[in-house]
């Protein structure tokens, strides 16, 4: 019998292994499943924390409702009656040490048409006429391997880049646009480019199917997130799954592998997925003729801050859903999303929650890591107090690092991967690198890695 172990509990391990479990079942294999999550709850960054009629998202908040993987696996675990999709309006620019709002019609800060481009508030009327340039210009050495910033401040100006579009790209893909890839970010703009003869008129051609995802783009659980991590693992039917237990070392022996665990226990196995950060896969493989390659790999760092406060939601700005700062404003956070607005779920008597983001990028951040939860809080309700004009001290605080744990996509991210995944393949045949270390952010990516995992995994043994 062939042996399968998912070193890694979050939402890829947990994939690969409810997929590996239904093509058992489906092409009637002899297949034993093992899958070891090193803390004593499964989820990864997906968790969510209950205080006081507030649900608070630690981590990933939602779903990107879009991606193929993500309501098919929804519906295998029959949780469609739980689902709940975030609630649209405003968003908002914290800049010159005010809300300004991101002008209807555009997307991360990019307009959609002329109209979104002169309703800008945010960018001066020289700039404004620098970015009609996308409508002459042609593109004649771009391709989706290049540099995301690069090619829109070519077509669109400086300005509307630095001022509108780079605080909402940055804030989304956390990483300089300079080092982002269009290909791991906005591939269809190399498309709109081309085919159309400008940016903004690709946008213009398809704005009804991004006005018509606007108000379903987001999906999350009425029992919050932690929903879907629960029912995957009440789901898992002949898989083990052992919580609490560090796995310590991988070897080879007699082509399977020997797997060491902090218990002092072991397994053996035929495949191995590894679905943990890419440092901790490389303390793991101890290769030293695959570091040149992990070592081109980089995570980044962020603080995540509730406050929960004993007031009316209805003390927001009408309609808004939060903001992203931009450089050099008076604020320590680089964005605050008003969840208690955009989840009603989240609170349940409709009392303000709002959340705020510390990222690594920020000057501010060496200063926060050495810092206690304590003087966090005191900097976030100061943000609080200076942006939404809120001093009433808040009745729930939640501080929540994630140190080296936010993949950085960069320009040489790609090419590193694929170099890596050929140096596996051939010194490890059987071990598989998984997760948002590699092949994307996003939790609908992790959810298709885990499923095409499964399936590499049974076409190996089917043809064995």
């Amino acid at each position: 019998m062939k042996k399968a172990v998912v070193i890694g509990g979050g939402i890829t391990g947990l994939s690969a292994m409810h997929y590996l479990e239904r093509m058992k079942q489906q092409h009637g294999l002899e297949l034993e499943l093992e899958l070891i999550e090193k803390e004593e709850h499964l989820g990864g960054k997906i968790r969510t924390v209950k205080k006081e009629g507030f649900a608070m998202e630690v981590g990933a908040d939602s779903i990107v409702a879009r991606h193929a993987s993500v309501l098919p696996l929804i519906e295998e675990l029959g949780l469609e009656e739980q689902m709940v999709y975030n609630g649209t309006g405003i968003s908002y620019l914290y800049t010159d040490n005010q809300l300004h709002a991101i002008p209807k019609n555009t997307v991360f800060g990019i307009p959609m048409d002329r109209e979104a481009l002169f309703s800008s508030t945010l960018v001066s009327q020289q700039g404004k006429e620098r970015a009609m340039q996308d409508f002459e210009t042609v593109n004649d050495r771009f391709t989706k391997d290049s540099s995301i910033g690069e090619f829109l401040e070519t077509f669109l100006g400086k300005e509307l880049v630095d001022q509108q579009i780079a605080p909402v790209l940055s804030g989304v893909y956390s990483g300089s646009l300079r080092e982002l890839t269009l290909a791991t970010t906005l591939p269809y703009l190399i498309d709109y480019k081309n085919d159309y003869g400008s940016i903004i008129k690709g946008f213009e051609a398809h704005k009804e199917t991004f006005q018509g995802a606007a108000n379903k783009k987001f999906i999350s659980f009425d029992g919050g997130m932690v929903a879907l991590i629960d029912r995957l693992e009440q789901q898992m039917e002949t898989a083990v799954i052992r919580k609490g237990v560090a796995t310590n070392s991988l070897d080879k022996q007699d082509g399977r592998y020997k797997i060491g665990f902090s218990d002092g226990t072991s397994s053996e196995a035929d495949f191995v997925v590894l679905a943990i950060p890419h440092q901790h896969a490389q303390a793991l493989v101890k290769d030293e003729t695959l570091d040149e390659e992990f070592d081109q790999l980089f995570n980044s760092s962020l603080i995540s801050v509730y406050l929960g406060y004993d007031l009316p939601d209805h003390q927001l700005p009408a309609d808004g859903t939060g903001f992203i700062v931009s450089e050099g404003s008076d604020l320590a956070c680089n964005a605050c999303t008003w969840t208690s607005r955009k989840w009603p779920h989240t609170s349940a008597q409709h009392k303000l929650l709002v959340r705020l983001f510390y990222k690594s990028i920020n000057p501010i951040f060496a200063e926060l890591q050495n810092a206690t939860d304590e003087q966090i809080a005191e900097k976030a309700k100061a943000d609080i107090q200076k942006s939404l004009g809120i001093e009433q001290t808040p009745s729930v605080v939640e501080v929540t690092p994630w140190n080296e744990l936010m993949p950085n996509y960069h320009m040489g991210h790609k090419t590193a991967v694929m170099s890596l995944e050929a140096r596996l393949s051939g010194a490890y045949p059987g071990v598989h690198l998984a997760g948002s270390s590699y092949y994307g952010v996003g939790i609908g990516a992790c959810i298709q890695n885990g499923k095409d995992l499964a399936q590499q995994i049974v076409t190996a043994i089917e043809g064995k």
